[in-house]
């Protein structure tokens, strides 16, 4: 599914992830493409509510839960510097669909990073 949310489409993902050489490329690509799929299920699914906006967002910080273990083996971790732009991302993602008033917090509530 392609994503028809321009405020997304020309969003710059973990910018600042990208140009520290500390976290791999190939690795911060991953996560990239979790906020992108999560954008596509806001797209698929349209929450009506934040909690049904947090079932999703939580949902990807799953997936960046496992994730942790791929930065690790590339000789590399999600911490503070990482953790906030990763964080900031899904306040984007949230505030671009229309929810605004979404816990910065209760996003990535499930996060063990």
């Amino acid at each position: 599914m392609a994503i028809t949310n321009q405020q997304v489409t020309g969003h710059v993902f973990l910018p600042q992830l990208y140009a520290d050489a500390y976290f791999p490329d190939h690795v911060v690509d991953k996560g990239k493409a979790i906020l992108l799929r999560l954008c596509e299920r806001i797209e698929a699914e349209q929450p009506s509510d934040l909690a049904s906006l947090y079932l999703l967002t939580q949902a990807a910080t799953e997936e960046f839960n496992l994730l942790e273990a791929e930065f690790e083996a590339a000789g590399s971790e999600i911490e503070t510097f990482a953790r906030e732009e990763i964080a900031e991302d899904f306040w984007f993602v949230a505030s671009a669909y229309g929810f605004t008033d979404a816990d910065a917090e209760e996003l990535i509530a499930t996060r063990d990073w």
